[in-house]
């Protein structure tokens, strides 16, 4: 595997999104939320396969039953994929019909944390859920208008999440119960460097964050110091997940999205699914209990 990233699977992505290995598949999921698709490639037969979803669909995640949760505009669903079928589990925000889901990630203890946005990406109405075992409650953090991750540390006691207008990267403590506490700057992306999209964190505790407009995904170590950017072929990066053999090649989805004809041209692999050598390995994968 290169450290310069390649197109491993072209799917043309208007909004390429949330990819997450999943070990008892040994493949990568990710989802095209504009596009109201979900993908699954195969590195080992260098297969893809796609399911339709029946609206937009902001992330998936591996529940521990063997099947999926995932972040449809209509609030949190059951996927089974051998059916292509979606069960409603909880609806968190049917007063703002504008919103819809976005990223997510699973917690040491099973519980799915998610983000919602203001599809318009106008108002304040993006928020952070947790999801555990049949009960959602809202995270307390302030509302932004695009929310990103949230994403965990090794140990499972910070939390980063990401107001993607704001370009700031946020770091937050977690109680024993799941509960939030003191919130710090983690850290702003500076100006003409891309918005940050979804962060993802390895197993030596750094976090990397997808750039859209950016061209790039960056590695900070836990103090928040930037260490290392991958430049791509390609302007919007949206969030990187770490899969493979020892979770030692990352995986990152793209977007075509507000690309015009001409920087497509430019662009030809927006929208693909790319791999690359971080060379650092990342996190084993928790199943939601939901």
């Amino acid at each position: 595997m290169s450290a310069d990233p390649q197109s491993v699977l072209s799917v043309g992505a208007t909004l390429g999104e949330g990819p997450v290995w999943v070990a008892r598949d040994a493949a990568l999921w990710f989802v095209d939320i504009k596009g109201h698709r979900i993908h699954r490639y195969d590195p080992a037969l260098d297969v893809g396969r796609s399911w339709a979803a029946p609206c937009q669909v902001g992330w998936i995640l591996p529940t521990d039953d063997g099947l999926f949760a995932v972040g449809l505009q209509t609030g949190v669903h059951r996927f089974d994929p051998a059916q292509g079928s979606f069960a409603l589990l909880h609806a968190p925000e049917t007063h703002l019909p504008g919103n819809r889901q976005n990223d997510a990630c699973v917690a040491p203890d099973g519980a799915l944390w998610f983000g919602s946005m203001d599809d318009a990406e106008e108002a304040d109405s993006g928020y952070f859920y947790r999801f555990h075992k049949g009960v959602c409650v809202e995270s307390g953090l302030p509302a932004v208008s695009i929310t990103n991750g949230p994403a965990l540390s090794p140990d499972g006691r910070t939390l980063y999440h990401t107001d993607t207008l704001g370009k700031r990267i946020w770091r937050t403590d977690l109680n024993d119960d799941g509960s939030v506490g003191n919130t710090s700057l983690f850290t702003k992306i500076e100006a003409d460097a891309g918005y940050p999209d979804g962060p993802t964190v390895d197993a030596e505790g750094c976090l990397w964050t997808g750039l859209f407009g950016g061209w790039a995904v960056r590695r900070y170590d836990p103090a928040g110091k930037l260490m290392r950017e991958v430049r791509f072929p390609v302007a919007n990066i949206t969030k990187i997940a770490f899969g493979g053999e020892g979770l030692a090649t990352a995986y990152a989805t793209t977007a075509r999205k507000g690309l015009d004809v001409t920087a497509l041209t430019k662009q030809p692999l927006a929208g693909d699914l790319f791999a690359f050598d971080p060379g650092v390995a990342g996190l084993p994968g928790h199943t939601a209990t939901v």
